[in-house]
């Protein structure tokens, strides 16, 4: 990858308005024309993006979309396999690799923060999994649940018991593998705030006032039921799919198997709830990444914006 290679890179908050930022821009020739601009594909930094049969819940974008305006890292594994911040680095890595030897301006897009700040600065040098620490943990887990592993993180991590969702068993357990191999924690092995060498990244962020992006997340929901979200995930479970499969755990998915005889909250409620949530946590990271600029959301003064800073980049593409 030449040095000199530019990435955009486009963060935001769930429903802040990226994918169709990038397809007013990026979509079509005339589009492109009106700003200048190469044609362009997108590499996805969505956790919950690469699982198939995972469409309404996450947002994906749709084909027609993805037919004029190429994405990566979509639809790339089953539903139980896992997928880590290595594995989005290297795999994003490989993309950008093809996407710069075809001419195309490199799009780095999503709103998983933990996996846009690895790629921006490099993987930590986190220690390799022991085979029986890892065995250990797992029956800890099977023997004693959830909490009882949790209690010891907040022992020996605190901070990582913190930041680490309760849901999330594979954090939860890697953060533990850490604790126990290395006596110390996850934050000593913490990625570098520095840019990595290899990309010249334009990094941009999206934001809208809260209680705009309150009142989109509501849309999105609603329009994600009124989709068919329901049967979605109906259909999914009827495939044997489970809560405790990756895919599952995400948010628009988990609602469904959490709800309990009498609970008197909707998954609809309970999905609206936990995305405003998960759009704070995503707001706190992306404020802290290097390089970020804040830009506005409205789609003519954005697309300016966007083709200025490309624009004056785009003899190194």
């Amino acid at each position: 990858m030449s040095p000199d290679r530019l990435v955009l890179v486009l963060v935001g908050p769930t429903a802040s308005g990226k994918t169709c930022l990038l397809d007013e821009v990026f979509g079509s020739r005339a589009g492109r024309d009106a700003f200048r601009l190469p044609e362009a594909e997108v590499i996805s930094a969505d956790s919950m993006q690469v699982y198939r049969g995972m469409d309404i819940g996450t947002a994906k974008p749709d084909p027609s979309l993805r037919s004029h305006l190429p994405h990566r890292l979509l639809d790339i594994l089953a539903i139980n396999e896992r997928y880590s911040v290595g594995d989005f680095v290297h795999r994003a890595d490989e993309a950008c690799r093809v996407v710069a030897e075809s001419g195309k301006l490199l799009i780095v897009s999503g709103g998983t923060g933990f996996y846009v700040r690895n790629f921006l600065c490099g993987l930590p040098a986190a220690p390799p999994a022991d085979p029986a620490i890892r065995e250990s943990v797992a029956r800890d887990l099977a023997d004693k649940g959830r909490a009882s592993l949790r209690a010891e993180l907040a022992s020996a991590d605190p901070e990582s018991a913190v930041r680490i969702h309760g849901n999330d068993v594979y954090r939860l357990t890697r953060a533990l593998e850490i604790t126990r191999s290395t006596g110390r924690p996850m934050a000593d092995f913490a990625p570098s705030r520095e840019l990595r060498t290899g990309y010249r990244f334009l990094t941009l962020g999206l934001t809208r006032p809260a209680d705009e992006l309150t009142a989109r997340i509501g849309e999105r929901v609603d329009g994600m039921i009124a989709a068919g979200l329901a049967e979605e995930v109906h259909s999914l479970r009827s495939a044997g799919h489970g809560p405790d499969e990756p895919g599952m755990k995400a948010i628009g998915y988990r609602e469904f198997f959490e709800l309990q005889s009498g609970d008197s909250s909707t998954p609809t409620e309970r999905i609206k709830n936990d995305t405003k949530h998960y759009a704070k946590r995503q707001m706190t990271f992306f404020r802290v990444l290097p390089g970020i600029e804040w830009i506005s959301t409205d789609p003519k003064d954005l697309a300016s914006r966007i083709s200025a800073i490309v624009h004056a980049g785009i003899s190194t593409l």
